[in-house]
């Protein structure tokens, strides 16, 4: 390797034998580090600091370059059975050690064990999802041309920057890096700066059910060398699920550097509630809906559009499910709500909330929270929510549900679609039919009928508009870090 004057090295590709211009990384100096800068474990239900990571440095961020271009290589040759063979070992391990992986969710981010035993198993269904159908997926499409035979074959790209949130840990990554494992790209997962535990977790489990080093990487870069990672000739990709501020910044460096990317970020989902809906079951789903992961979810229903003739009725029930939500430790197997994930974001949602009530909001009922210390907050219903209140506009990060009448059909739809946002959107009626009519006006990547939005390895999932393109999931995810490759045989 011969070091230039300006940051830059001349660099042998393993990948294809020549040399390549790549930037340098130097370390933080140890004197400007600053604890933003680290990679901190807390217990949101305490406060307590559990860990503390520094930073890769700029010789580990090399490492873990040059290696998962060296296991690339290795990796795509392999049979598909043998890479569908791992991730059946991945998801056997998901299921086998659910409640110690739902102990580190609870630990170093809050949820509540039930749910992270649920989102671990879920994680093994992508897995096998994944493996099962791969074969089907990468199957080569023959086409009928004047040569003697034609086909278009799926073929990875290479290397994967995997930019993962918070919320959901161990769901978000597996969501996105069975399909792409499956296909035979590698990954370098950059996780949240607040769940280091759990990025180290995944590391050791994908090592654990077979998979090569440097397949799947875990390492700890801060936002300014992830930007300098994506600029990197190996790394061929990105996909980043976070909010739309900061897919706006990795779109742009992605673009600028012509890498193929998937953004799944944030979303005010509308939970429509017609006037002919069963309100008991619409009210019980909605509270789950807006409470899932402690409200904290893109896909969690934000906005609850209530057919005006039914809306006092349906706050009613409405109201008595979030407020018997059971707030409290996230260890305990009968909570349904637990802290928000830093203290930060409970901060942020409470100028939320105190902004939506300047402009006209009024609150119809909250909750409680358990005495003493932790990052909590009630599960909330606003009424009189109107277009200016961040409980409208914005996505709001927590247990707070925001009520808005309608006049009939057309007018669900307009308030529906008054968001920049476009990832999910439920819709619950007796009359299906009145429903059908609706699918094709919604702004949004998933809908469901009667049922709270989520996600389903057998669907493609992603959203529109500013919360996100790309997809996960599915033959789309499979292929969405594929080449396409035309092949014409005279």
């Amino acid at each position: 390797m011969l070091q230039s004057d300006w940051g830059y090295a001349i660099h042998f590709s393993a990948r294809d034998g020549k040399l390549r211009k790549r930037l340098l990384l130097p370390d933080i100096p140890p004197a400007i580090m600053t604890p933003h800068m680290r990679f901190r474990s807390i217990n949101p239900a305490t406060g307590e600091l559990l860990k503390s990571y520094p930073p890769a440095t700029g010789k580990e961020i090399e490492s873990a370059l040059a290696g998962a271009e060296k296991a690339h290589a290795g990796f795509r040759a392999l049979a598909l059975a043998q890479r569908t063979k791992w991730l059946e070992n991945a998801a056997a391990i998901l299921e086998t050690k659910a409640p110690d992986y739902a102990r580190l969710m609870a630990r170093e981010m809050g949820k509540p064990v039930t749910q992270g035993e649920a989102e671990a198993r879920k994680c093994a269904l992508a897995c096998r999802h994944a493996a099962e159908s791969a074969e089907l997926f990468l199957r080569n499409e023959k086409h009928s041309t004047a040569a003697g035979e034609s086909f278009v074959t799926h073929e990875p790209i290479g290397t994967i920057l995997a930019i993962m949130p918070w919320n959901f840990p161990f769901w978000q990554f597996f969501r996105f890096a069975a399909s792409t494992l499956a296909l035979g790209n590698t990954i370098l997962l950059k996780h949240a700066p607040s769940t280091p535990q759990c990025s180290l977790a995944i590391h050791e489990l994908m090592l654990e059910a077979g998979f090569p080093h440097g397949v799947v990487q875990s390492i700890f870069l801060t936002n300014f060398n992830a930007a300098k990672v994506l600029q990197d000739y190996r790394i061929h990709g990105v996909t980043l699920t976070g909010s739309s501020e900061a897919g706006s910044k990795v779109a742009a460096i992605a673009g600028r550097n012509l890498k193929r990317m998937a953004l799944e970020l944030g979303g005010s989902d509308p939970f429509i509630v017609l006037d002919d809906a069963n309100l008991k079951l619409a009210a019980s789903v909605a509270a789950q809906a807006r409470c899932q992961n402690s409200g904290q979810s893109c896909i969690a229903a934000k906005r609850f559009l209530v057919h005006r003739a039914v809306l006092e009725q349906f706050t009613e029930f409405f109201t008595v499910e979030m407020t018997a939500m059971k707030v409290g430790d996230p260890t305990d197997h009968d909570t349904q709500i637990g802290p928000l994930a830093r203290a930060d974001l409970r901060k942020n949602l409470q100028q939320q909330v105190k902004e939506s009530i300047a402009s006209g909001c009024v609150v119809l009922a909250t909750g409680t929270v358990p005495q003493g210390r932790g990052f909590y907050y009630p599960p909330t219903v606003l009424g009189n929510v109107t277009p200016n209140a961040p409980a409208w506009k914005d996505e709001l990060f927590g247990p707070v549900a925001a009520l808005v009448p309608f006049e009939d059909d057309a007018d669900a739809v307009r308030i529906a679609n008054d968001t920049s946002y476009g990832l999910g959107a439920s819709i619950w009626t007796e009359n299906i039919n009145r429903a059908r009519r609706m699918i094709p006006q919604i702004e949004c990547g998933t809908l469901f009928i009667n049922e709270m939005v989520k996600s389903d390895p057998a669907l493609p999932f992603g959203g529109t508009k500013k919360s996100g393109f790309g997809r996960e999931m599915a033959r789309d995810g499979m292929l969405e870090f594929a080449n396409c490759k035309s092949v014409w045989i005279k």
